[in-house]
């Protein structure tokens, strides 16, 4: 049954699944394998029995004496190197080893520790010299370490995940795509969807202007991503569209409507909302401040140049 299992996984061509999950009749074969093994088994020993009827009492006697000799000599090897690996005497000589002490007609043998336990003592004794040399006196990497070397990795691979996984994108980790390919997408879908409502160049009709700077319920991507994905305002404003799109292609539509801003369309829409400011953008104040940092210190590389 092994063999043939094994042979009709080898020669069995199913891809990356097992031959027996891909084809279920493999079952059946191996079933009819085991009917076949147990009706010549069965036939095997009433054929013997016959025989064995059919002997005379001195020939079932011999018969009877050879098998018993062929047990005892079954598995001789292993039987000898399972009595050394005890390393205990064998009951007659274990007159041998009987110490002195008695207790109410108990005694004691002076069997050794078998070789396999002293064998795997020492090992543990050489394993432990290492171990100290390795970690104690050459400052191996300690366990606490090995940890942080594995949890970055696990990072490191989580990260990789996400960036190919992009359906794993939601609200608080979607970004503002700006390769070419994405936008592409992300008009195929604004122009399927959404130009309806707010006209192929973003200008408004049903709904609102998406060229200017005014939002309803914000800008951004993470708005905007919202924004399509849960629907607008109650009882007037767009509606859900995260049953029909995957968060990958809103994440693409979304920075297709960011990257509308500025231009002009054939007929805009009259603004709608408030100002929407980036929080996360730089202020006026720190904007100066960086533009003068920048200017001091790239005197100071001029200077240091004319030294």
């Amino acid at each position: 049954m092994v063999i043939a299992f094994a042979l009709l996984e080898l020669t069995v061509d199913s891809g990356d699944q097992m031959a027996i999950e891909k084809f279920p009749i493999i079952w059946g074969v191996l079933a009819m394998l085991l009917l076949f093994a147990i009706a010549i088994e069965v036939v095997s020993e009433s054929l013997k029995s016959i025989m064995f009827r059919g002997l005379s009492p001195e020939a079932q006697d011999r018969y009877l004496a050879n098998e018993e000799v062929r047990k005892e000599n079954q598995f001789a090897g292993l039987k000898r190197l399972y009595g050394k690996l005890k390393g205990s005497k064998p009951i007659e000589d274990e007159g041998e080893i009987v110490l002195d002490h008695n207790y109410d007609g108990i005694k004691e043998l002076d069997n050794k520790l078998p070789p396999w336990w002293v064998y795997g003592f020492y090992v543990t004794i050489v394993f432990a010299v290492i171990y100290l040399a390795r970690y104690h006196i050459f400052d191996g990497v300690t366990s606490s370490e090995e940890y942080e070397i594995e949890m970055e990795e696990a990072r490191l691979a989580v990260e990789e995940y996400k960036r190919t996984a992009k359906d794993l994108v939601d609200v608080n980790t979607v970004e503002l795509l700006t390769e070419e390919a994405d936008l592409a997408a992300g008009k195929v879908i604004f122009d399927g969807k959404c130009a309806v409502c707010h006209k192929n160049d973003g200008g408004g009709g049903i709904g609102p202007n998406l060229t200017d700077k005014y939002w309803i319920l914000g800008g951004g991507i993470k708005n905007v991503f919202n924004t399509i994905s849960e629907g607008g305002r109650d009882g007037k404003g767009m509606v859900s569209w995260k049953s029909e799109l995957k968060p990958a292609e809103m994440a693409q539509v979304g920075s297709y409507i960011l990257s509308l801003q500025g231009t002009t369309p054939a007929e805009p829409k009259a603004p709608e909302g408030d100002i929407w400011v980036d929080p996360d953008a730089p202020s006026p104040a720190e904007e100066v401040m960086e533009t003068v940092v920048d200017s001091t210190a790239a005197e100071a590389e001029i200077t240091m140049a004319g030294n």
